[in-house]
């Protein structure tokens, strides 16, 4: 009977902290969460704290909480966090490109001269050049690669370039039809080639990167999330509201998706013999990310 009485008023002060928090305004609520503390008795209270300004402690407490056992929780926890989302009804932005009787022709070298020695190519300068002047016709012949195809793929650069100047049909990229966009300017190529300061920890590296690529549009989709769940009268999971909240503030030196990746490191870490993560532990300490440390793991 005390113990009913007690998880009563436990849940009577969480749904008190939690009404305050809604009541804030906009921006304060936003970085306003209830996090997860084990007290001496065993038992699980929430107390309000600021998720920009989290301490090392804090960060520790509230990723433990949610992932225990990585291996094991971590799928939960994707699960939780996209559960939320759904519920409310927000769709995350996505890149989609349909093409309905698509069909694309291009001009090839055939036969030995499609080799790429070196006579083939000075006899295809020489035509390009005899060609421009109209004094040569081209050797080149008309291959078809797609004819009346219909479908939707995830695109790439180069997929676009190709859709742009090469086929016949309707193509549309995310609900826009290419003449009006230049396809080219929607996606590029990034090369994995990083370049740290050798004296940067993992976490300060990974920190780093994470101020440079900023949140994105993280923030105001957590914004209509909780504008949506408030309107629903929806009381979302503690542990994941702060986490959402927490790396959705921008400027942050630290952020919390450095304790989630770091997670992952320490479970590479351990499964490997300890030789080699004493070998690897001082690699990633002088020198975090580089090529050279990419050849060695």
């Amino acid at each position: 009977m005390a113990l009913s009485e007690g998880n009563g008023r436990q849940e009577d002060e969480e749904e008190l902290r939690w009404a305050a928090i809604e009541r804030l305004p906009t921006y304060e609520r936003l970085r306003k969460g209830l996090l997860r503390q084990i007290v001496d008795d065993g038992s699980v209270t929430y107390n309000e704290v600021d998720v920009s300004k989290l301490g090392l402690q804090e960060k520790k407490q509230l990723m433990d909480g949610m992932l225990k056992v990585i291996e094991d929780d971590n799928e939960h926890f994707l699960t939780r966090i996209r559960d939320r989302i759904d519920r409310v009804g927000i769709e995350i932005p996505k890149i989609e490109v349909r093409f309905e009787h698509l069909t694309i022709e291009g001009k090839v070298y055939v036969g030995s001269r499609a080799l790429p020695t070196l006579l083939n190519a000075t006899l295809n300068t020489v035509e390009k050049i005899l060609g421009f002047f109209r004094l040569a016709p081209s050797k080149k012949r008309k291959i078809q690669i797609l004819k009346d195809v219909s479908s939707i793929v995830k695109p790439s650069s180069d997929l676009l370039m190709t859709l742009a100047v090469q086929s016949t049909g309707k193509i549309t990229y995310c609900g826009h039809e290419l003449n009006e966009f230049v396809p080219q300017k929607t996606c590029a190529y990034i090369s994995h080639h990083d370049l740290h300061t050798g004296g940067m920890t993992v976490r300060e590296t990974l920190d780093f990167s994470g101020r440079c690529l900023g949140v994105g549009k993280t923030y105001e989709m957590i914004k209509e999330l909780e504008r949506r769940e408030k309107g629903a009268r929806i009381k979302p999971d503690f542990d994941i509201d702060a986490f959402m909240k927490a790396v959705a503030v921008a400027g942050q030196e630290t952020s919390l998706l450095t304790d989630y990746v770091l997670k992952f490191l320490s479970l590479f870490m351990a499964s490997i013999p300890s030789i080699l993560a004493s070998n690897l532990h001082q690699t990633l300490r002088f020198a975090p990310i580089s090529p050279k440390n990419t050849e060695m793991l």
